[in-house]
């Protein structure tokens, strides 16, 4: 039997951020390397390791099995929140997608959600669609993470249950970058915006050579240019 497995950051802070004896679903897990390193480290641990298509299915079963741990991680094919079925889980993990999709998949499975305590969820891109589709919900955002690894620049976003009476109330510029990320400004953070206003002053200059003008289109993005500006400048 292996012993270990070596995580890459973005993972280690997603695994740092699961309780011990924490019951979890890996929704798209990506040869179930979090659920393996959790459970080698935490024989009290359970997870479902999540995976929709065939070939990463198989991978997922196969590493599963070589480091014997059918006992504690269940893979399962299925679309999304779908593998959760009737298992009791506590904690959901989604990571390494769009923020768009980890937002389809969230609302489409909002109705397996009603005993998961925690969401930890990392957007490869577009972190605000979370941020606002957690806004409508029973979950509040309690911290927020920001990291740089070969080359990409990732948040990770963790959400707990709360009372109705407890939710987050934020603002349109705290949903785009991140309340808690705004706050403390890190040279991760300041980097990705730095990138992001180059991108976006592009997007804008492509726009405004377009044959038709969508004004409406245009404004949203220097709207998205005022706020990173200012962002970039208060820092």
């Amino acid at each position: 039997m292996e012993k270990q497995i070596i995580l890459s950051k973005r993972l280690e802070i997603i695994m740092n951020s699961l309780p011990k004896g924490a019951y979890f679903a890996d929704i798209g897990s990506d040869h179930a390397y979090l659920p393996i390193a959790v459970c080698l480290k935490d024989s009290s641990a359970r997870a479902i390791a999540g995976e929709v298509n065939e070939g990463p299915y198989q991978s997922a079963v196969s590493h599963v099995a070589r480091y014997q741990l059918n006992q504690q991680i269940k893979v399962i094919k299925g679309d999304g929140l779908d593998v959760i079925q009737s298992e009791a889980v506590d904690h959901i993990v989604i990571a390494g997608m769009g923020g768009g999709l980890i937002r389809s998949i969230l609302e489409r499975g909002k109705h397996h959600l009603a005993k998961v305590r925690r969401l930890i969820l990392q957007p490869n891109v577009d972190s605000h669609y979370v941020r606002e589709w957690l806004l409508g919900t029973d979950y509040r955002l309690t911290s927020e993470s920001i990291l740089k690894e070969d080359g990409h620049i990732y948040e990770i976003l963790i959400a707990d249950q709360v009372a109705s009476d407890q939710k987050n109330n934020y603002s349109d510029k705290e949903i785009f970058f991140g309340p808690y990320l705004l706050k403390e400004q890190t040279k991760s953070f300041r980097e990705k915006w730095e990138r992001e206003r180059k991108n976006t002053e592009r997007v804008i200059k492509q726009m405004k050579r377009a044959k038709n003008l969508d004004l409406n289109k245009i404004n949203q993005f220097k709207q998205k240019l005022i706020w990173i500006e200012e962002v970039l400048k208060d820092g």
